[in-house]
């Protein structure tokens, strides 16, 4: 009985076995598989994919914006009084050399550059723009001014007309009568004490004018500086090696440009700029060496007085530079000077015989460097080789 009984247990156990068991033991996951499937390889009964979840947002990470950094590159100049007061006259040219002194004077704030230029004017046609006339009344007028500056030529090619008679370009009486319309002007500033900055004409592409203005600027010159005022030349800045006209050149930083316009006559802004070197260069030296809330000038004689002729004022400058006691002189001459004696710093001063060779040899050594950098700047050429330098590739002997 026993017996029987066993043997249907075991027989129900491998009936289990070859049908996989009840339902629920088929329901179990795709890896638990019964042991007849696993020794058939039958297919699992796919598994019925569960719903799907939703899905959490997550809220975006917020940004803090940053204020921006502004970094200037130009500096901040504080506010500053004018105090010097540049009033540049004449004409076209003179206009342009105005904008030339604005760019170069332009990280002087206590500077400013005053425009009183007119174009087509000039110091012949007195009946279309009469400058002697016109400087006095600037001169008594509200206009402050600390330095004049006076470029003119440009339109004074012309007759000059004394009642019926009229006078040809630079004959002996035009240039008498030029040059006291000169003197005008300059002996106007003198009078006023302030300095007079009279720039000379520069060449231009017309050689019969260019020859012209040489002649204008040599009475530019003696008159201007008989009356204490300072010449500025412009020639060799705007000449090639050969003294020639040349509308290109170095700039002020030595980069080689066009200077003049088409015209041949009048500045480029690179041109206006590198004339306005020159006059800067004055300008800077009467501001820094004229003490605080003061006037440059020369004396003016006491009322009564013998009035001083141009070489005796020029004598008496001589003596006090050179520390020569100056009794009997009027009051006003017998001040202390502002500089002293001039002293050599790296050596002994010579006779005036060396001093005259040595300047002659400066001004050849100028011209001679001024070829050279014409060569090298203007025209490309390199520099001939100096012995023991190393551009120096020939064979030694």
């Amino acid at each position: 009985m026993r017996l029987r009984s066993l043997a249907v247990v075991m027989c129900a156990a491998g009936l289990l076995l070859l049908t996989g068991g009840p339902v629920s033991l088929a329901q179990q996951p795709q890896q638990q598989r019964s042991l007849f499937q696993l020794f058939w390889q039958l297919p699992a009964k796919p598994q019925r994919a569960a719903p799907p979840q939703p899905r959490q947002r997550v809220a975006p990470a917020v940004r803090r914006r940053e204020a921006p950094v502004v970094v200037r590159d130009d500096p901040v100049i504080p506010k500053v009084d004018v105090a010097h007061h540049i009033v540049v006259m004449g004409d076209s040219l003179a206009n342009l050399l105005a904008d030339g002194l604005d760019d170069a004077l332009n990280n002087r704030p206590d500077v400013e550059i005053v425009h009183k230029a007119k174009p087509d004017s000039g110091l012949v046609r007195t009946d279309f723009y009469d400058w002697p006339k016109t400087v006095s009344e600037i001169l008594a007028g509200d206009q402050k001014i600390s330095i004049g500056v006076m470029l003119v030529g440009l339109n004074d090619r012309q007759p000059i007309r004394e009642g019926d008679v009229i006078h040809e370009p630079l004959s002996p009486r035009w240039q008498e009568l030029y040059g006291e319309r000169i003197d005008a002007v300059a002996n106007a500033f003198a009078a006023r004490r302030i300095p007079l900055i009279w720039v000379g004409a520069p060449p231009v592409q017309n050689g019969r004018l260019s020859a012209d203005f040489v002649s204008f600027n040599e009475l530019y010159r003696q008159r201007a500086e008989k009356a204490g005022g300072q010449y500025v030349d412009l020639w060799g800045a705007f000449v090639d090696a050969e003294n020639r006209y040349t509308a290109t050149g170095p700039d002020v930083s030595g980069q080689p440009t066009r200077l003049r316009l088409g015209d041949g006559i009048h500045f480029t802004a690179a041109g206006a700029r590198k004339a306005a070197h020159f006059v800067d260069l004055v300008i800077r030296r009467i501001i820094e060496a004229a003490p605080q809330n003061s006037v440059i000038a020369l004396p003016v004689p006491a009322e009564g007085s013998q009035p001083l002729q141009p070489d005796a004022i020029e004598r008496l400058i001589d003596q006090m530079v050179a520390g020569v006691p100056t009794l009997g002189l009027p009051p006003a001459l017998q001040a202390r000077p502002l500089a002293g004696p001039i002293q050599p710093l790296t050596g002994q001063m010579g006779s005036p015989e060396q001093a005259l060779l040595a300047s002659i040899g400066e001004a050849r050594g100028r011209s001679d460097a001024a070829g050279q950098l014409e060569r090298v700047f203007g025209q490309g050429i390199a520099p001939d080789p100096v012995p023991g330098r190393l551009d120096d590739y020939r064979w030694p002997r």
